[in-house]
């Protein structure tokens, strides 16, 4: 059974750091791509980065290019999102998926397999 738990969210002020983690049990890890999405309340779900499970090629959103980097330890099956520079915009709940290879990868309809979301707010 597939299982994603996400961890490490929490309140930071803008302009600061934090890092986020989920943790994979259940499929083959090595193998499969994983992304990170986010959802804030009235918006669709935003894809932010990816991380592929080929070669470890990394892709971002616009939106978080040069703030968040992406990787991924496959003995300890977990992808990590380190968060730089955090703004009042970044306030979301951050959900990882993965997927084989998945054909648009910060699409969310290219994933079945979700976590349950972690709360990141960011506020003064």
């Amino acid at each position: 059974q597939v299982q994603l738990v996400e961890s490490g969210g929490g309140s930071v002020q803008p302009g600061g750091s934090l890092r986020i983690s989920c943790e994979a049990s259940g499929f083959t890890f090595s193998s499969s791509a994983v992304s990170w999405f986010r959802q804030a309340p009235g918006k669709e779900r935003e894809g932010l980065s990816y991380i592929s499970g080929v070669d470890g090629t990394t892709h971002y959103a616009d939106s978080v290019k040069g703030r968040f980097t992406i990787s991924r330890d496959d003995v300890k099956k977990t992808v990590s999102l380190h968060m730089n520079v955090l703004e009042p915009e970044d306030t979301a709940v951050y959900y990882c998926a993965a997927d084989p290879l998945p054909l648009k990868p910060l699409d969310p309809n290219e994933y079945d397999s979700w976590g349950q979301g972690t709360q990141v707010t960011v506020s003064s």
